[in-house]
């Protein structure tokens, strides 16, 4: 197997606080599947489970090992709903998909956590809720009316004022948050090899050091080629994310991968007892957001945007440890052992994406940063489609492969991107 995640990422913290993953052997010669799936993220190895759940063969082709794109590096907060708000959604997207998109990531964290049960996966699951935090005035009534609109469905966020925040977080930093008791946290990593593991039990096959190099239709179906042989099923699922290449045309430059950074500390100890005393996670309200939470050991760990490469170098996470220095002075001089980034898909609408380019074909991507609970939800769309269910009755409506356009440059447009945003929190623009 090619990369391992822990020779990849070599100051990575999860490499080392997860389990090891279950054997991926790379394929070798030709296998017959109903199913291929191509990426072991959260996407793929999802919908790989409840396939082998249902019955069908199902093989996974992934270029490096379980959960070595976005699964092993992200931050591990589980949050629910979408970037925009449950009313955006549903005028956006109708009366039909807007509603079913809104109950799906609203219901994501539930559906995750209870799958973690089911399979009693060793990932650090936290049930802790998530809060979104503001520093700046102008979001406050924003953060209210959030909360309103959740609570209009049932749902019992909660609007937390200053005091009550400063005495979540310890710092206070804040004006005002929503509290969002669906939310949680995990180690990513973990998760991801807990789902591998649970796929292989269930009868899945998945293939690791395996990347797919050509897609092609056949008589019966699709054809996917490696390096050392190929799989041929009736149906192909493409689960790649922010790591999506050109194995099929238009679909890498129809996302923007962004790379986000994440530090951690070593263990806090008594002197963080006021930092996140109740396990939430936090993220930012604002254009250019950090997030931060606790591990089980005690860590912290916060991130954010940062380099748009492979940042090796403590120095490339400054902007975070300054910030962390600031919102938390009591903590003294902080000790930060690990650090490492990585790419996710970014859609310029901040909505999943959702395809069928051709038949028996279908795509999942696109989670914006918020592919954890997502990426598994969708992933459990796609096994259905696979199936057979109809796509006209899947909870994303299914849309053409997009263009962006000066999709070479897209560098140049984060960084450009992520100056403005922080131009405008900075200000309060």
């Amino acid at each position: 197997m090619t990369d391992p995640l822990e020779h990849e990422l070599p100051r990575g913290l999860y490499p080392r606080s997860a389990p090891p993953g279950p054997a991926a052997p790379p394929l070798a010669g030709d296998a017959d599947a109903d199913v291929v799936v191509v990426g072991a993220g959260f996407t793929g190895l999802s919908a790989a489970l409840q396939l082998a759940e249902a019955g069908r063969r199902v093989l996974v082709l992934e270029a490096h090992e379980p959960g070595w794109g976005a699964a092993g590096r992200n931050g591990g907060q589980v949050n629910a709903g979408l970037k925009h708000e449950p009313d955006a959604v549903e005028r956006r997207l109708g009366p039909v998909h807007g509603p079913r998109l809104v109950s799906l990531a609203s219901a994501a964290p539930e559906r995750l956590f209870a799958l973690i049960d089911r399979h009693a996966i060793r990932c650090e699951a936290v049930r802790g809720g998530t809060l979104r935090a503001t520093w700046q005035p102008k979001h406050v009534a924003a953060l209210r009316e959030s909360a309103a609109q959740w609570q209009r469905r049932g749902i019992d966020v909660e609007f937390w004022d200053a005091a009550r925040v400063a005495a979540a977080t310890g710092t206070g930093h804040y004006r005002a948050a929503t509290f969002d008791p669906r939310g949680g946290a995990v180690n990513p990593l973990a998760l991801a090899r807990g789902l591998a593991t649970a796929a292989i039990a269930a009868g899945a096959r998945i293939c690791g050091g395996s990347r797919a190099l050509r897609l092609e239709r056949t008589d019966g179906g699709w054809r996917v080629a490696t390096a050392a042989g190929a799989v041929r099923a009736a149906r192909a699922i493409l689960a790649t994310d922010g790591y999506t290449d050109d194995l099929w045309p238009g679909l890498r430059t129809s996302i923007v991968p962004i790379y986000s950074s994440i530090v951690a500390s070593a263990p806090l100890g008594p002197r963080g007892e006021s930092v996140l005393p109740g396990r939430e996670v936090v993220y930012e309200a604002g254009n250019v957001t950090v997030y931060y939470r606790r591990d089980a050991e005690g860590r912290l760990l916060m991130g954010g945007r940062g380099r748009q490469s492979p940042a090796p170098a403590l120095a490339d996470y400054a902007h975070l440890t300054s910030y962390a220095a600031r919102l938390w002075p009591v903590l003294g001089e902080i000790e930060w052992t690990h650090w490492w980034n990585g790419q996710f898909a970014l859609t310029p609408d901040f909505y999943p994406r959702l395809h069928a380019p051709s038949p028996g074909l279908l795509v999942g991507h696109g989670y914006s940063g918020r592919g954890v609970a997502l990426g598994v939800a969708l992933g459990a769309e796609l096994a259905a489609a696979a199936q057979g269910l109809p796509l006209e009755e899947l909870s994303l409506p299914v849309t053409p492969v997009p263009r962006i356009r000066f999709h070479a440059a897209w560098r140049i447009g984060v960084a450009g991107g992520v100056l403005l945003g922080w131009l405008r929190d900075r200000f309060g623009l």
